[in-house]
């Protein structure tokens, strides 16, 4: 019975030195909240094609603030469809060219403006 004793305090020894020697990094954790907030779009207007102005070739609106660098801005105006429109913007002026596919006045049933960081 003193052997196993022995025996215990020796293994509890070495495995507690071989614990003091590991090296942990330094590391961080988080959680944080922040609100979900929406643009105000405003000044919508429609470029028609010269030639053919049943066609719709670009959109152009502000936003109400300027989207981070990196933010994806995209327009739908056809509810029924999967087409969106990829826009690029200036400061809050955003253009949207509309004719791949084209956009004509008679389909365009919706405005919908996403824009997403």
């Amino acid at each position: 019975l003193l052997a196993l004793f022995i025996l215990g305090v020796g293994l509890s020894g070495a495995g507690y030195a071989f614990a003091a020697a590991n090296t942990v990094p330094t590391s961080k954790a988080g959680d944080g909240v922040g609100a979900i907030t929406g643009y105000t779009v405003s000044s919508v207007v429609y470029d028609l094609n010269a030639a053919a102005p049943q066609n719709i070739d670009q959109v152009n609106f502000n936003l109400d603030s300027i989207p981070p660098a990196t933010s994806k801005i995209r327009l739908k105006l056809v509810s029924a469809r999967a087409n969106w429109y990829t826009c690029s913007n200036v400061g809050v002026a955003v253009t949207c060219p509309t004719t791949i596919p084209q956009a004509t006045v008679a389909s365009a049933d919706e405005l919908r403006v996403v824009v997403a960081q």
